[in-house]
């Protein structure tokens, strides 16, 4: 199947800024001004690329590349901490051993630290460019998403986290109907980061997006 293309190039600033402006939980002032978003986001990756920041882009502005999305407030990077020490205009407001989360003026940004070696290996190996509106940016291939969807799955299952679960789940199953990655690959990648009860539980969650696949193929005639 060939997937969807994305015809027009992602504006990020854009996104978020709309994801502020629909989302009712904010008052209505925290609302106003948001075009300042738009200029930025756009500070953030100038400044990414003049001090020379090793980055992958990941998450939810990442997917928007590869297939329709939800709007999303936040900037998700996997980045080195020897990095992030480098952006002091950016201020940690939580850190832990593979995830720190920041304020770049009002944008947030949530990083996977490269500390966690499979954060690395998604940096490294499961990377390529991407033009955005603001301009060409590193951003993780599909099978790199589907990586780092897959290795949170089993803790969001943990906490309790339904909402969240859905929303990774939905996601996997989206780049998989769209872009059919081999998976055994995927699975091998992920044995050495996870548990034996988690790999198998993650073969049991990816045999049942795979029957809903192709119960809506053979259902609704769409080509696989």
């Amino acid at each position: 199947m060939q997937p969807s293309i994305i015809q027009s190039k992602v504006h990020i600033g854009k996104v978020i800024r709309n994801a502020v402006v629909f989302n009712f939980k904010h008052s209505p002032g925290a609302r106003m001004n948001t075009d300042h978003l738009l200029q930025t986001v756009e500070q953030l990756f100038l400044l990414l690329r003049q001090r020379k920041i090793e980055y992958l882009l990941v998450r939810g502005i990442a997917l928007l590349q590869y297939i329709e999305g939800r709007n999303t407030e936040d900037i998700d990077l996997i980045m080195a901490l020897s990095s992030l020490k480098k952006l002091p205009e950016i201020r940690v407001t939580s850190q832990d051993t593979n995830f720190a989360r920041g304020l770049f003026e009002e944008l947030q940004i949530d990083l996977l630290l490269t500390r966690n070696t499979l954060f690395e290996k998604v940096r490294c190996h499961y990377a390529t460019t991407q033009p955005f509106a603001e301009q060409t940016i590193p951003c993780a291939t599909v099978e790199g998403l589907l990586l780092l969807k897959l290795y949170a799955l089993p803790s969001l299952y943990r906490q309790g986290n339904f909402a969240r679960v859905g929303i990774y789940e939905n996601d996997v199953a989206t780049l998989l109907q769209a872009y059919r990655p081999p998976l055994e690959p995927l699975f091998k990648e992920l044995a050495d980061h996870v548990s034996e009860s988690d790999l198998a539980a993650l073969h049991d969650i990816i045999g049942d997006i795979q029957r809903r696949i192709d119960r809506f193929s053979h259902n609704f005639g769409t080509n696989a």
